[in-house]
């Protein structure tokens, strides 16, 4: 095949990989096909097309192909900087291995028919995979001690004050954070709302064991980010309905010499595959804006059992 050829081949296929990474977001399958299987096609297709010289070469091309890619999506409003940061680490190895792959199968003085036109057939399966596989029920749970008593801990639990402006990059970024809680009625049907960045979690409560624990159902989730973009605003369907908040709670253990083990849980799904990887992701999220209420809620409780101990005193 002359170069012309196999470069003309080589665009013609790639677009139809775009178009069908296109489609896939439009339609919200944010699975193993686009996360995966993409990666893996355009690294061996670009290694193809271009002829590498070696196994290394072929990765480097791989892995340079769907960087471009990823930033392609960056430069026409479909996805924000923080997805694709996020994504790079899985999609540029995979990109690489897909190189390298190609040129072992096809490139080499070894073999003659080239290994992407076999791996071309697997997005097939992998739609049919995503769309029809389950989502899991992941759990995150955070703890901080807190020196005050459980009962002077519980008033924070239930309702806090306004927390002050985030200093950590992620969140000025534009990961969504806490801002403040607020109830409406008490014991089990009373209504609390976590009011974030980007909106409002509704949060009916199941369980009111005062001083102990407060559960609560999710019932409303706002948006787990606001992108960032060269546009003014980007709104991709994964920022909606795909990182889910089911359930919640606070548990409080009282330790001796009048402190509390505060316990902050949550229970979500996500429908991002590979689960396993976006997983780490929203795990440490969420354990991130574990920390920022805890550890406000140890701060008004502790400023309260100091300003009793002083008084008492």
């Amino acid at each position: 095949m002359s170069t012309r050829v196999r470069r003309f081949v080589g665009a013609s296929l790639a677009a139809a990989l775009v178009g069908l990474a296109f489609a896939l977001l439009h339609i919200g399958i944010y699975g193993l096909t686009l996360f995966a299987l993409m990666p893996v096609l355009l690294g061996g297709l670009s290694a193809w097309t271009f002829r590498a010289a070696n196994g290394s070469e072929a990765a480097g091309i791989g892995a340079v192909t769907v960087f471009a890619g990823l930033f392609a999506l960056l430069l026409l409003g479909s996805e924000g900087l923080i997805c694709i940061g996020m994504a790079l680490p899985l999609a540029l190895p995979l990109g690489a291995l897909g190189g390298w792959l190609v040129y072992r199968g096809g490139l080499s003085p070894n073999t003659s028919a080239p290994g992407f036109l076999m791996m071309l057939l697997l997005p097939t399966g992998g739609i049919t995979w995503d769309t029809q596989a389950p989502t899991g029920l992941f759990e995150v749970r955070s703890a901080v001690e807190i020196a005050a008593s459980p009962e002077q801990v519980w008033k924070h639990v239930v309702t806090f004050s306004d927390l002050p402006e985030p200093r950590e990059w992620y969140f000025r970024a534009g990961l969504a954070y806490p801002k403040r809680a607020r109830i409406e009625g008490s014991g089990p049907g009373a209504i609390r709302y976590c009011d974030f960045s980007t909106g409002p979690f509704v949060e009916p409560i199941v369980t009111w064991d005062e001083p102990r624990l407060l559960r609560f159902r999710v019932t409303e989730n706002p948006a787990p980010m606001e992108e960032w973009s060269f546009y003014s605003h980007v709104a991709p369907r994964h920022l909606h309905g795909y990182l889910v908040s089911k359930q919640g709670q606070f548990q409080l253990t009282r330790l001796p010499g009048n402190r509390t083990l505060l316990e902050g849980t949550t229970w979500y799904r996500h429908a991002l595959r590979p689960s396993e990887y976006w997983r780490w992701w929203s795990d440490a999220v969420i354990h991130r804006i574990h920390l920022r209420v805890l550890n406000h809620i140890r701060e008004l409780a502790e400023k309260e059992a100091a300003a009793t101990s002083y008084s008492g005193s």
